[in-house]
């Protein structure tokens, strides 16, 4: 005869009981949401006030050696500055979550901010490269820099090429990454003070291929830095990576 007896399941011990311990508060997480756009904000500053000064100059400053070229050709410049400001600024907002999320039936925040962010982004690289390959080669920099320039140039735009085509395909998370990169790439102009200042200090005045390095090695940490976030989201949420390998059926067209 069968027993009929329920098997009796043994409490967990307390010292083996997971304990989460108590939620964040809410003030302490807004205020760690909006860290990383402040942090951004802050190192947008060295391009924007830079690029202010030089479009002072170029509006009725005297010429010079160092600045020669951009009155020679002022049309890039011109381009760059502005589409660099917008870029950076804009796109430190960018990182907020809640600006991520729009109400029903509207386009969010982050959607409306990426349509002026792609073409800006492209504006700024393109003619930063332009100014790379057809200015003449400013003091102190040599062609070891030019060649970095070039580099990460092209990158950035690939970058915002790739990013463009995975929105256009609903592919939301390979959007994010190839963004985020190339944000990382275009906010290292202000990661270069960072990285320079300390080095002037503790050793001394740059040479030629110290500076090629320390502009290097600034675009190398703000990607390094870039791919970790891409990696830390990818491992909270590894569940959007499967989905973002799936076919997504393509959205009606609105009626008319």
């Amino acid at each position: 005869m069968k027993s009929t007896r329920k098997p009796v399941i043994a409490p967990l011990h307390p010292a083996t009981t997971p304990n989460p311990g108590p939620p964040p508060k809410p003030d302490r997480m807004h205020w760690v949401r909006w860290l990383v756009p402040v942090s951004l904000i802050f190192l947008s500053l060295v391009p924007v006030l830079a690029g202010s000064v030089r479009l002072t100059q170029l509006a009725g400053g005297a010429i010079t050696p160092e600045n020669a070229r951009f009155f020679d050709s002022p049309i890039p410049v011109l381009l760059h500055i502005p589409t660099v400001t917008v870029y950076l600024l804009l796109g430190s907002f960018q990182f907020v979550p809640s600006l991520r999320r729009g109400k029903r039936g509207r386009t969010s925040w982050h959607r409306r901010a990426g349509r002026i962010l792609v073409p800006t982004g492209l504006l700024a690289a393109l003619s930063g490269l332009w100014m790379a390959l057809f200015y003449d080669l400013p003091p102190h920099d040599g062609p070891l820099l030019l060649v970095l320039r070039l580099i990460f140039g092209s990158a950035m735009v690939v970058s915002l090429v790739l990013g463009f085509l995975a929105v256009r395909r609903h592919d939301y998370v390979r959007h994010s990454e190839w963004m985020t990169r190339a944000y990382a790439i275009g906010i290292a102009q202000g990661t270069v003070v960072v990285v320079t200042i300390p080095w002037v200090l503790l050793i001394g005045p740059v040479d030629e291929l110290t500076r090629a390095l320390l502009i290097g090695a600034s675009w190398v940490i703000s990607v390094a830095v870039g791919e970790y976030f891409i990696h830390r989201r990818a491992l909270a949420s590894p569940w959007m990576h499967h989905a973002s390998a799936l076919p997504v059926e393509p959205e009606p067209e609105p009626s008319l």
